[in-house]
C-alpha cells in the first residue's frame, strides 16, 4: 500500500498515512477539524549502492574456504592413518 504525507492547514500536524491510490484523507485527528488535511508531495528515496572494490566475490571466498578445509581434512586423515588402533 502506498505511503502519503499529509499536513493540517490549521494545526500544521504532519502525519504519514498508508492508503490506496484513490483514497483521500481529509479530517485531522489532532485538532478534530474536517477537510483541513492537504497531501504533501515528497520525492522517493533512492539508495545508491557503493561499489565493492576491496571485497572479494562470493565465489572466490567459497573456493578459498573449500581449499582451507580440504587441507585440514587431509591433515586429519594422515594423522588417523599413523595412529594404531586395537580391535575391540
Amino acid at each position: 500500500m502506498p505511503r502519503y504525507n499529509y499536513r493540517c492547514d490549521i494545526c500544521e500536524n504532519n502525519i504519514i498515512i498508508f492508503h490506496g491510490i484513490n483514497e483521500i484523507y481529509e479530517n485531522c485527528e489532532n485538532c478534530a477539524e474536517d477537510g483541513t488535511m492537504v497531501k504533501v508531495f515528497s520525492s522517493p528515496i533512492h539508495i545508491k549502492k557503493k561499489p565493492h572494490t576491496k571485497e572479494k566475490k562470493v565465489g572466490e571466498l567459497t573456493k578459498e574456504y573449500i581449499e582451507a578445509n580440504r587441507q585440514l581434512l587431509n591433515d586429519e586423515k594422515n594423522k588417523l592413518k599413523k595412529e594404531t588402533h586395537e580391535p575391540t
